[in-house]
């Protein structure tokens, strides 16, 4: 992959017109928050920029007003410019994947994932702890205006994707670019409160019901979670409040992987891993045709639990 630098990249948004921005599907708060982000700032630069996803955000999320700009449907209109931000796979554009690799104009790679091997005729990857880290340079280096709802959402994804700052990846930058977000008017207390402590009775229950079924091997180094079908509608539960429940199996002593497995449907799992350092989870998951981050990644998995389950802890096996 060549990487293109932080000047090409600002002078290919400069020279933008009509921009849709586009993320992976299901939307965490990095992906939410770098591509709304990006958007507001083209738009207060006089150009025309929509965010769209194969999925709509989460309502956690909508405690952000500007999450409700998010489209599932792209507007009719002759793009000179399509931007990926935060996908580390062109495939996991979901339904907009054919139209941003047929796509004859200028494409965008704007990227912090370790796998992401460049799809765009233009990539800037930089492995950090967020693709917001990566955006708030692109505003500096392109002069662009950071406002108090700019600043909030590129906080967002600063801290959901670093863990709330515990990632090994996060560095004094990390800070310097929360410090920067912060006098900007971002507000640290309340995306904290929304991510990390609200939570309705059904995911209070489901997280019970979970953790409950908790499971260990290779001496319990590995330790994983299942979560069915049939928990989330016996709770009530939707899957988006699933997400924060492998930190969980990582956080016991002597743990030094963990995964969550999620049922899709019938022998369908989309599973997370977690590691405490130790081990490249990246690694692991590209095996299974996935990827992400050093210290987490996911997949999707298929075929009956009890062989997913074997296969996968054979795979730590080998990393542990």
């Amino acid at each position: 992959m060549t990487n293109n630098s932080l000047a090409e990249i600002t002078e290919q948004l400069k020279k933008s017109k009509i921009v849709a921005v586009f993320c992976h599907v299901r939307p965490d708060g990095d992906a939410i928050g770098s591509g709304l982000a990006l958007c507001l700032a083209l738009k207060k630069c006089g150009k025309k920029a929509y965010m769209c996803c194969d999925d709509y955000a989460e309502k956690k999320f909508a405690f952000l007003p500007a999450t409700s700009a998010i489209k599932t449907s792209l507007p009719d209109l002759p793009y000179d410019t399509l931007i990926s931000l935060d996908c580390a796979d062109i495939t996991r554009l979901g339904i907009y994947t054919s139209k941003f690799s047929k796509f004859p104009g200028t494409t965008v790679n704007i990227d912090h994932h370790v796998s992401n091997n460049g799809f765009a005729k233009y990539n800037y990857v930089v492995e950090c702890p967020a693709s917001c880290e990566i955006v708030y340079d692109l505003f500096i280096a392109a002069g662009f205006e950071i406002d108090p709802e700019i600043a909030n959402l590129l906080m967002l994804g600063l801290i959901t994707d670093s863990g709330n700052f515990t990632h090994l990846d996060v560095t004094p930058k990390t800070y310097s670019v929360a410090a920067a977000l912060r006098e900007k008017g971002a507000d640290p207390n309340l995306i904290n409160y929304n991510m990390y402590t609200r939570q309705s009775p059904e995911r209070a229950v489901l997280y019970g019901r979970v953790m409950n079924g908790l499971r260990f091997a290779l001496d319990k180094k590995f330790a994983y979670i299942l979560i069915f079908k049939e928990d989330l509608k016996q709770t009530g539960a939707d899957k988006s409040v699933t997400e924060g429940f492998v930190d969980f199996p990582l956080s016991i002593d002597g743990v030094e992987v963990a995964a969550s497995l999620m049922e899709v449907k019938n022998e369908t799992f989309k599973v997370s891993l977690r590691s405490k350092g130790k081990v490249n989870v990246n690694t692991i998951a590209v095996s299974y045709g996935g990827g992400g981050h050093v210290l987490a990644s996911g997949f999707m998995a298929f075929g009956p639990l009890e062989e997913v389950l074997d296969k996968l802890t054979y795979t730590v096996s080998q990393y542990i």
